[in-house]
């Protein structure tokens, strides 16, 4: 089994309506040689919207395994794929603003589900309350407007959709949601933010980039005992030990590697390359 028995010349349905097959068909085409359609009538807002009018379904990969298994439905091919984007503190540092995205493969036809996946810090995700226009256009400049497109909303929870402007890309549309907006506000305060929508983010759909990239590593990489796709880490443990004293510090020293196929597994040591660790992560040589 190899990549090209299983996707090369097969058709890939990408559930989107957000373009971003800009960022993913050109990799998955020439690294798999996977055909990648867009539906035409394919709404994703259903699953869940940025703007908070509709809650998500489920978490992150649970969204995006609907959004796939519904397209297959949909379409009737056997490979679909599908991504969902989440914008939250960094776990390590919670004081900086991460995007994580992961893109889903589902293949019918052989029964994998394998995720790729990035978390990176470049993002512009932002919001702000204004009360003036200047304040919004000042906001605006801040994130990087009008390649990256804006959201005007009457209140941050707002849910009625006559409330909620999306898409601004241009000068002209932004004042003119801003004003109405201020206009209509009892408070005299309006809320902005960043529209996280992959077609209005050029910044976002290079992350989206990234996590395709990693898909294809996964795909390409394949279990030593089936050669199935998608022989990848399921688990790490610390442990690498001190370069000075030796105790085991909280670095990686070992992943364990599985199939979703045949469920092998193999321990790999020092999967990041170092076999002793700097003695500043020992809480023995640096408490």
């Amino acid at each position: 089994m190899n990549k090209n028995f299983l996707f090369v010349d097969r058709v890939a349905v990408l559930a989107t309506m957000h373009q971003k097959e800009r960022a993913i068909a050109p990799l998955l085409e020439t690294e798999l040689g996977i055909k990648v359609i867009v539906p035409s009538q394919f709404d994703t807002d259903c699953f869940g919207t940025f703007t908070r009018e509709i809650k998500r379904i489920g978490t992150q990969i649970e969204a995006a395994r609907l959004k796939a298994q519904q397209v297959l439905e949909l379409t009737g091919e056997t490979i679909a794929i599908a991504s969902e984007g989440s914008f939250h503190p960094h776990p390590a540092f919670p004081f900086i603003s991460c995007d994580r995205e992961i893109i889903l493969l589902l293949d019918k036809d052989n029964d994998l589900e394998i995720i790729g996946q990035e978390l990176s810090t470049d993002t512009n995700h932002s919001h702000t309350q204004v009360s003036t226009l200047e304040e919004a256009l000042e906001f605006a400049e801040k994130i990087g407007f009008p390649k990256h497109g804006l959201v005007v909303m009457s209140s941050k929870n707002a849910t009625d959709r006559e409330e909620i402007f999306k898409g601004i890309i241009t000068e002209k549309k932004l004042v003119k949601s801003v004003e109405k907006c201020l206009r209509k506000s009892s408070t005299g305060v309006i809320h902005l933010e960043t529209d996280m929508r992959a077609m209005y983010n050029p910044t976002r759909m290079k992350v989206i980039e990234k996590a395709t990239q990693n898909l294809i590593e996964k795909l390409n990489s394949f279990c030593p005992q089936c050669s199935a796709p998608g022989f990848d880490v399921v688990s790490r443990s610390p442990g690498l030990p001190c370069g000075w004293c030796s105790s085991p510090t909280s670095l990686i020293k070992v992943a364990i590697y599985q199939c979703q196929k045949c469920n092998y597994k193999q321990e790999v040591l020092f999967p990041d390359g170092l076999e002793i660790a700097d003695p500043a992560y020992c809480q023995y040589c640096n408490p």
